[in-house]
């Protein structure tokens, strides 16, 4: 089987295609034959060494795979027979053409719905649902501001609040507003041209909102457009990456610049600031199958559907990574192989 192979910080182009045997799948484990991949900005941050989760160099990135099971592991009976299409949580490993994962993140996925659009699912909509159902509790009438909101976990989020009743303001460049305001968005603001923490206030007529998710590394700013009993939810600090290789001269003061939040200030303000990190939940996985069941349900049921942006073949990862960099992706970007 192929796999792509981080074996040295860099460049996309240090994104190594390797042949190797299929891996052999374990006592209750699963052999997916992968026929698509999510890529997340954290498959990037482990190429630029700026992920510390990343598994030791040389590695094989990837958290999540859809495809069909090829062969049960020691252990397992037919719950999941060969030849099922599924979808599955790889925490690493994802970027090949099999893999092999234990059976509790493995799910069977709708008839109708595509690879491709089943790849997109367990990163996005559980970040999105964690933020939103498990933190913020997110209710009818609330006002939520979505940074990043034409990427994965942000159409993913606007899609679960539409469900909720709650409104969405969303940023994003000029170029996605139409998508944005497609996918139900309220207000969308040019973060290139416009201060979303004086937009904010100007819409809300100075109130601010209800939550804000924020992925970029704005916090202080996303702190300041919460109204009281405010929820901040910081997921990501995508800002502090600058180009297309490691620059630590770059990253470093974005990183002392980072505000720390006063519990006093907290108590004071009615606030809350909330940090979430789904790689860090694998410990709880019967929460997030709970979870990843009911947003396959969801699917069929039709109140969501997977944005997937744009696709590239498996080889071709070192173009997806420069896709996402260069800020060019609406929703998921997948991996394919034919």
């Amino acid at each position: 089987m192929r796999s792509v192979w981080i074996t040295r910080t860099g460049p996309p182009e240090v994104l190594e295609v390797r042949d190797g045997p299929d891996p052999v799948p374990g006592p209750g484990q699963v052999l997916v034959r992968v026929r698509a991949s999510g890529v997340n900005f954290a498959d990037v941050s482990a190429r630029l060494g700026l992920y510390p989760d990343a598994p030791p160099r040389p590695c094989v990135v990837g958290y999540e795979v859809a495809g069909t099971v090829e062969r049960l592991g020691p252990g397992l009976d037919g719950d999941l027979p060969v030849g099922r299409r599924v979808v599955a949580l790889t925490r690493f490993g994802g970027y090949a053409e099999a893999v092999a994962v234990p059976a509790p993140q493995v799910f069977a996925i709708p008839e109708r719905m595509s690879f491709e659009e089943a790849a997109a699912v367990p990163v996005n909509y559980l970040t999105a649902v964690l933020m939103l159902r498990h933190f913020a509790n997110v209710r009818a009438g609330d006002r939520v501001l979505v940074h990043a909101a034409a990427g994965g976990v942000g159409m993913a989020a606007i899609q679960l609040c539409r469900i909720a009743g709650a409104e969405v303001i969303g940023t994003a460049s000029a170029a996605k507003h139409a998508v944005l305001r497609e996918a139900g968005v309220t207000h969308a603001i040019d973060y290139r041209t416009r201060d979303f923490e004086q937009e904010v206030k100007r819409l809300t007529g100075g109130r601010g909102v209800d939550v804000v998710l924020d992925a970029t590394g704005a916090f202080r700013k996303s702190y300041r457009t919460l109204a009281p009993l405010g929820r901040l939810v910081c997921f990501g600090f995508s800002g502090a990456v600058t180009g297309l290789a490691p620059n630590w001269l770059a990253v470093i003061p974005k990183l002392v610049s980072l505000p720390w939040f006063h519990p006093i200030r907290l108590m004071n303000d009615n606030k809350a600031v909330i940090g979430v990190n789904l790689g860090h939940l694998w410990d709880r996985m019967d929460m997030l199958r709970r979870e990843m069941l009911a947003l396959l349900a969801d699917y069929e049921a039709g109140r969501i559907r997977p944005v997937v942006g744009k696709t590239f073949p498996l080889v071709e990862a070192a173009a997806a990574h420069r896709y996402i960099q260069e800020r060019q992706n609406v929703g998921k970007v997948v991996l394919t192989v034919a």
